[in-house]
């Protein structure tokens, strides 16, 4: 056990580490970078790189960093639907207990990308396609998952994107978003009206402890969520979103076991 530790496991191990030191870091580092972060020592980490190079998960640039490759593309995208398809009996819960559309979404880059939802049962009902991308500042999931991103880097995120407005309710002034999540922290949920369309209503919430950062959300007619039932909606989609933390705990471990 020691010897298969000191010899590939922990390779393993050390290049996963990395991987995610580079995606913390923005995608691109150099190697005396990954090694004061580390704590691993030089050639170490040339050599893990230069594995990593070779299959394709980290390209070497022409300044001699390095950036995290496309075919961490593949994996991610298996990834986010093997994450949808975790989530929709919890979904289809919340849908059974509120009667809208549920949804769940992802912070990919800068864009909000969708990747499960459940339709409501009424004919009146929201539909948004899985693998839509939309810009975080005019929905309740990016707003939700914005509200744990440190706020210099909202602003970033913000200066690349702009804020264009999808309706005339969109906030499209950096300060008054910031402030927006302020509020957000502090309540616990998110609240789209009407401004990535007129006349919906979404309210969202963070999934806590994901292994990547995401929100499940329910949206309908703002004549159905109104301000009453929004009350009673939120605790339900916190509970849910409890349950899918702890759903995904499991299946961690039970795949570390």
């Amino acid at each position: 056990m020691s010897s298969d530790r000191a010899g590939g496991v922990q390779s393993l191990e050390r290049a996963f580490d990395l991987l995610e030191r580079m995606a913390d870091a923005g995608g691109e580092v150099g190697l005396s970078e990954l090694s004061a972060s580390s704590g691993l020592p030089l050639p170490t980490i040339h050599r893990l790189m230069r594995t990593l190079v070779d299959c394709g998960y980290v390209r070497q640039q022409p300044n001699r960093r390095y950036a995290l490759g496309p075919r961490l593309i593949r994996l991610g995208e298996s990834s986010a639907k093997l994450l949808g398809t975790w989530a929709r009996p919890f979904l289809a819960e919340l849908v059974e207990t509120t009667g809208e559309t549920a949804n769940m979404a992802l912070l990919d880059g800068d864009e909000i990308v969708y990747v499960a939802q459940v339709p409501s049962r009424h004919s009146m009902r929201m539909f948004t396609e899985v693998g839509r991308r939309v810009l975080p500042h005019s929905t309740g999931v990016g707003k939700a998952l914005l509200a744990h991103v440190p706020p210099d880097e909202v602003r970033a995120l913000l200066a690349r994107t702009g804020m264009p407005a999808a309706t005339e309710k969109t906030i499209t002034n950096a300060d008054d978003f910031i402030s927006e999540l302020e509020k957000i922290r502090e309540a616990g949920y998110a609240v789209d009206d009407n401004e990535q369309e007129i006349g919906v209503r979404c309210l969202a919430v963070t999934v806590p402890d994901s292994p990547t950062a995401a929100a499940i959300s329910i949206s309908g007619p703002a004549g159905r969520v109104t301000e009453v039932a929004t009350e009673k909606i939120i605790p339900i989609l916190q509970d849910i979103a409890r349950q899918l933390s702890h759903a995904l705990a499991s299946a961690g471990a039970g795949t570390s076991a």
